[in-house]
């Protein structure tokens, strides 16, 4: 047994912290990297797996047992659905330096939800198998993240979960306090695939900059810093520094307080009247997200309302994906433009 499953056995009875194997934290051993909800997924799969997760046996979870998770979504079979199959599409590539060897592999192997009781009393059983080279890959590593559960479930964007992790690996490392990326590092870090934010302007503003301010907020232990440094005028390198936080009652008081205005919080404009999107079910009977709507998205055969569910859930993934928070300044005129072009097809 590696010193990451075993830290993760002894840990076993910390419910508020996982134990993550640095390979996977350090994030630029995944490509295909999975969106936000997914990356939550994850976090639980390996928390509730802890110093089993390398063991080639079946894991599962209740749905219930997920929604009671504060800052989790309220998963229905078919909203965790997806998420799976992000999970199964990940690829995990680690390079072993010392052994000259590189292993490819999958995240999960295998995944499946039981929903035979599902009509009688909503009860869904979710169970999976952890890939072969992801098992492999914690039973060797002997270099962990010990990462604060609430935090990454409160998190808002897929960015924000993917640097918090890697940092949060190079935390306890001996005599390092940061570490300085190339740009086509630190976007393997965050996952970006290539032809996506291409302008390192971009880039900074949507990945950096958002991910470094939410991580700095009130809901993580960590405060980074960043330094740009350049070859003329382009930025060849991005320095990320780190430290714990001196007052962490500010963040336990966050983690604490609801969902709803946190991001006005953070930017300091609380006085400011906040519009939220839902962050489940159907916006019917929703105002004004019912109206704006009605009003904007086309009509089905030029007649009919499409289903405001559906309309929702896409347009709430459709947020994940580019990494728009539900409560961000103008989150009601994003709505209004995005339902425009919405087709139900």
């Amino acid at each position: 047994m590696g010193k990451t499953t075993q830290v993760a056995a002894d840990r076993a009875y910390d419910q508020t912290k996982t134990v993550l194997p640095a390979e996977v934290a350090q994030g630029v051993y995944m490509q295909n990297a999975p969106g936000l909800a997914a990356l939550k997924l994850m976090h639980l799969m390996i928390g509730t797996a802890g110093g089993r997760m390398a063991d080639d046996v079946q894991h599962t979870l209740t749905l219930s047992d997920i929604r009671k998770i504060d800052g989790m979504d309220n998963h229905t079979r078919a909203s965790i659905t997806p998420l799976f199959a992000e999970l199964a599409a990940a690829v995990l590539i680690h390079d072993d330096t010392e052994k000259k060897r590189v292993r490819i592999g999958g995240m999960v192997d295998d995944a499946e939800i039981d929903y035979r009781e599902e009509s009688t009393s909503g009860h869904l059983i979710v169970s999976w198998y952890f890939g072969r080279t992801f098992r492999r890959m914690a039973q060797d590593s002997n270099h962990w993240a010990i990462l604060d559960r609430q935090a990454v479930f409160h998190l808002g964007s897929k960015y924000s979960v993917l640097l918090f992790q890697h940092i949060a690996s190079l935390q306890n490392l001996k005599h390092k306090t940061s570490k300085r990326f190339t740009v086509s590092e630190l976007r393997a870090v965050f996952g970006i695939p290539e032809g996506k934010l291409t302008r390192f302007s971009n880039f900074n503003t949507w990945a950096i900059k958002a991910a470094v301010d939410e991580i700095n907020s009130d809901l993580t232990r960590l405060h980074l810093t960043v330094k740009y440094h350049k070859i003329g005028r382009t930025v060849a390198e991005v320095e990320i520094a780190w430290e714990v936080k001196a007052d962490l009652k500010k963040v336990k008081d966050e983690l604490d307080r609801p969902k709803v205005g946190r991001k006005v919080r953070r930017d300091g404009t609380a006085e400011t009247p906040v519009m939220i999107f839902p962050d489940s079910g159907s916006v019917k009977n929703t105002q004004p997200w019912d109206r704006i709507a009605r009003d904007n998205a086309p009509r089905i055969d030029g007649r009919h309302v499409p289903d405001l569910r559906k309309l929702a859930d896409t347009f709430r993934k459709w947020c994940g994906e580019k990494s728009i928070p539900l409560d961000g300044s103008s989150i009601e005129k994003t709505f209004a433009t995005w339902c425009k072009s919405y087709s139900a097809r």
